[in-house]
């Protein structure tokens, strides 16, 4: 085929030949031939299953009302029902052999070369699809989607590993898939939903979504799993530290407030994975999860880097502010009555005069909301928002927000350049930006392009050559072996690191 000449032209596999340590990419979309898929799903759990996964992805993909969704619609239908614009035109169509190469595994083995890549972590599309799927077969779904997939790239594990999706309905179904997925299908990564939506039960119990499916729609919350759950998930992160398994989430918020209009589709896509990752890590941040399991690692991908160190800087400055000692400068009790009266007689005698106020009232009256907006004033662990993080120091902000989680930037984010502003973030630290080319979607119309993109933004003084070493291959290589020191054990990342550095001696690396 004369389409693989294409890999002596390559701008990425002219750069890779130049490198000396291996690319690791960690966010690639394959997608499933679906007769192939449906066939393996028919025999694993029957007819039904392949019926859910059609109705799961259908609920993924589209945003409906009243059974139709936003392209059935017309305009007055949508303002009357707020539809919101749902994505179409998502895949690469006209580079015929990128979109044949996402459909066949080892089509995409054999491409690596041209991509510039020596080991991809793969998501096929439907591992999202059952998050969609009705609570009694959802689970089952899922293990069959696991199993499919596991199957299919196991022959290509030297260079490829699909992630194991978890539904996480519920703490028990998650540590059951994913003691499945590992011990019994030998899967390595998971992706997880970064919430779950939950009816509020204060409308539910008085409108049940069987009887009012278009309240139920909107009478909900969502879980983020550390912060304010109703279930106790620590068993999923405890489960996650001992078999070894990194987690990793592409987790967006297209549907929220700012982010539904319904007609604009770019409206509520740009920065959209940002905003609902950066809920999932602070949940997982102020819920305490990072104090609890300092070697569970946490992968936010498609939403950049440049969030990731926005939290961070602001995590540091409010703590400054907001912890037990900064709190004190705003506790109404320490407002000094006799100081303030004194005050006031000096330069607002005229206020006294039409008011006259006992020192106690002045006091009130000049903290106001401050003082009287409240029943009672907060007291133990209400006090302080950081407590369940057990954040004393700004170094126990770092160790638990830098260490815990990493960054999925794309090839062409500019904005990487914030997360290793190592002047900018707190106690001169660099953010854990980890390569994710997203090739699959519809952002990367040239599966060789990645890599090169990337290290444009080196010739453009973007991000520095040891930054851009970080961002491909230290920071996931450091992502993967800490969650698991034999992560890459059997694979073409082995052999090449033995011949280089110690990754985890580079000073790149953030440690505690």
């Amino acid at each position: 085929m004369t389409e693989y000449s294409r890999l002596k032209t390559s701008r990425s596999a002219a750069i890779k030949a130049k490198l000396n340590y291996p690319i690791i990419d960690t966010d690639v979309h394959t997608n499933d031939f679906t007769p192939a898929l449906e066939d393996y799903i028919a025999k694993y759990g029957g007819s039904k299953l392949v019926d859910e996964l059609r109705k799961a992805e259908a609920s993924r993909l589209n945003s409906k009302s009243n059974g139709k969704d936003w392209y059935q619609q017309t305009p007055e239908e949508r303002q009357y029902n707020r539809t919101i614009r749902s994505p179409w035109w998502a895949r690469v169509t006209r580079n015929t052999l990128d979109l044949a190469t996402y459909t066949l595994p080892g089509l995409f083995y054999e491409r690596q070369a041209e991509q510039g890549s020596d080991y991809s972590v793969l998501f096929p599309n439907n591992v999202l699809a059952p998050a969609g799927a009705s609570k009694e077969n959802r689970q089952a779904l899922q293990r069959a989607v696991n199993h499919y997939h596991a199957d299919l790239y196991r022959k290509y594990s030297d260079r490829l590993t699909p992630v194991a999706g978890i539904p996480m309905g519920s703490p028990e179904e998650a540590v059951e898939e994913l003691e499945f997925a590992v011990k019994t299908l030998g899967l390595k990564v998971a992706n997880i939903p970064g919430g779950v939506k939950r009816p509020i039960k204060a409308i539910a119990e008085k409108y049940p979504a069987d009887q009012y499916p278009e309240i139920a729609k909107y009478a909900s919350y969502i879980d983020f799993y550390g912060l304010d759950s109703e279930y106790d998930y620590d068993p999923f992160w405890a489960k996650a530290v001992e078999l070894g398994v990194p987690i990793t989430t592409h987790y967006g918020s297209q549907g929220w407030t700012g982010r539904s209009s319904i007609s604009n589709y770019m409206n509520n896509h740009i920065g959209h994975f940002a905003d609902g990752s950066q809920a999932f890590a602070k949940a997982l941040f102020f819920g305490g999860v990072t104090k609890r399991f300092p070697q569970l690692r946490v992968a936010m991908l498609e939403g950049g880097a440049d969030w990731g160190a926005h939290v961070y800087i602001h995590l540091v400055d409010r703590f400054s502010k907001r912890s037990l000692k900064g709190l004190q400068n705003y506790n109404p009790d320490n407002a000094n009555a006799d100081e303030l009266f004194v005050l006031f007689e000096r330069f607002g005698s005229e206020f006294l005069q039409e008011h006259p106020l006992s020192k106690e009232e002045l006091k009130k009256s000049v903290l106001g909301s401050s003082f009287n907006r409240h029943s009672r004033s907060p007291v133990g662990s209400e006090l302080e928002d950081f407590a369940a993080a057990g954040i004393e120091t700004i170094e126990d902000i770092r160790d638990r927000w830098v260490n815990s989680f990493f960054f999925g930037s794309e090839s062409d984010d500019r904005t990487i350049a914030a997360a290793f502003n190592d002047k900018a973030n707190p106690l001169g630290v660099k953010i854990n930006a980890i390569y994710s080319s997203d090739v699959g979607h519809w952002d990367v119309p040239d599966l060789t392009d990645p890599l090169a993109e990337s290290w444009d933004l080196v010739q453009e003084g973007v991000i520095s050559e040891a930054d851009f070493k970080a961002y491909v291959f230290h920071n996931p290589y450091k992502f993967y072996t800490q969650a698991n020191p034999d992560f890459f054990k059997g694979t073409v990342v082995e052999s090449k690191v033995a011949n280089i550095e110690s990754p985890q001696a580079d000073k790149n690396l953030v440690t505690a």
